[in-house]
């Protein structure tokens, strides 16, 4: 590279920083060995040899941040988070996975089990079956707490195999049905010798749960077509599971996704014209069909960009020598790409906005601990 006098440089504009240094502090490059410039810059004094002041500004982040939504229907969600720190996005992505809470199968009462999936695993594929409600209309239960109807969710599976059928059945998770009176089993300890008075089971409702105006319409149901067990002829599963309210941190039956993540944002840059044969040989590369060819007339035909999103740089375009020169893979580091696969407790945004709540409390309780 030609050397330049200090004088023939120009002038660049104020308070803002050279190309290359912009692009290092913005950008992941992805080179064929290995990425560089990954680390995030955040201190203030990085460039004040430059004259620039590289603090936090809180009108430039209002500025900048951006929330664009890609994709949405009943499970999942994708989305854009622009403008921000990548540990603010894993901050997200370990709220929703730990710290929203969603109501779980935590005890089951097995009155009968002939089936060849021992109890404790039985009673560990139930408490994973996502249940299809609200938890935010339930309270948390303690260990001196009474399961109430505010607390608790019953179900019931009684399911059988007739003996001369022949053939084996399977038990899916919609064929337990929800108790909204509470538990059936009679407490073993009652010995109550009064016939008129209501025999003490495992859970105390006062009232019913479709008495309440939140379910009177909307039945408490768990997510169809899950395996719960295969039962042969003469097999037999009855039982009822109780459901409280829980945190994924506790345990991953009360995660309310089944998985949250996030990627940044791929850039592909084409440093020059790749045309005919090298066009052809490059669309070939890619596995995720990055690159389309365009017809620039007189039989000549052009690489492009058409799908820069859905590179995952795998890095098989740059791979063979002499292709560094022509392609350059980067990532942008404030502009991250996030999905969120909900269990079917809550839709997919209405976690996020949950997910923001609880990020927004915990910076609260920071800030008045520290005042």
């Amino acid at each position: 590279m030609p050397k330049v006098p200090l004088w023939d440089l120009p002038e660049l504009p104020k308070n803002q920083l050279p190309p290359h240094l912009h692009l290092q502090k913005t950008r992941v490059f992805c080179n064929n060995d290995a990425p560089t410039h990954t680390e995030n810059i955040h201190y203030s004094g990085a460039y004040a040899a430059l004259g620039i002041d590289n603090s936090l500004r809180l009108d430039e982040f209002k500025k900048n941040f951006k929330v664009k939504v890609i994709k949405l229907n009943e499970d999942d969600m994708e989305f854009d988070l622009i403008g921000i720190d990548a540990s603010i996005a894993n901050a997200f992505r370990r709220i929703l996975i730990s710290e929203l809470p969603t109501m779980a199968i935590e005890k089951v009462l097995v009155a009968n089990s002939s089936s060849v999936v021992q109890d404790e695993v039985l009673a560990q594929r139930l408490g994973l079956i996502p249940i299809r409600v609200d938890p935010r209309l339930f309270d948390y239960m303690s260990e001196n707490d009474v399961p109430n109807e505010k607390n608790s969710i019953v179900f019931k599976l009684h399911y059988k195999c007739e003996r001369g059928s022949g053939e084996r059945r399977t038990v899916y998770s919609h064929d337990l049905k929800w108790l909204p009176f509470g538990s059936e089993y009679v407490l073993p300890t009652e010995t109550s010798s009064d016939s008129t008075s209501k025999p003490k089971t495992y859970t105390s409702f006062t009232s019913s749960q479709d008495s309440l105006l939140e379910f009177s319409n909307n039945p408490i149901t768990v997510t169809p077509g899950i395996i719960i067990s295969k039962l042969g002829p003469g097999q037999e599963i009855e039982l009822e599971a109780h459901a409280v309210k829980g945190l994924g941190k506790t345990h991953a039956k009360w995660s309310p996704v089944a998985t949250s993540w996030y990627r940044m944002l791929p850039e592909v840059i084409l440093l020059q014209d790749i045309e005919d044969d090298d066009a052809q040989k490059l669309v070939k590369k890619c596995p995720v069909n990055v690159f389309d060819i365009e017809d620039i007339g007189k039989g000549r035909k052009r690489a492009t960009v058409a799908r820069p999103r859905s590179c995952t740089l795998c890095r098989e375009c740059i791979r063979e020598p002499g292709w560094e020169e022509k392609v350059a893979l980067r990532r942008v580091k404030d502009h991250f790409i996030f999905t969120i696969e909900s269990t079917g407790a809550l839709p997919p945004e209405v976690l996020f906005t949950e997910a923001v709540k609880i990020l927004e409390d915990k910076c609260e309780r920071v800030i008045t601990e520290l005042s």
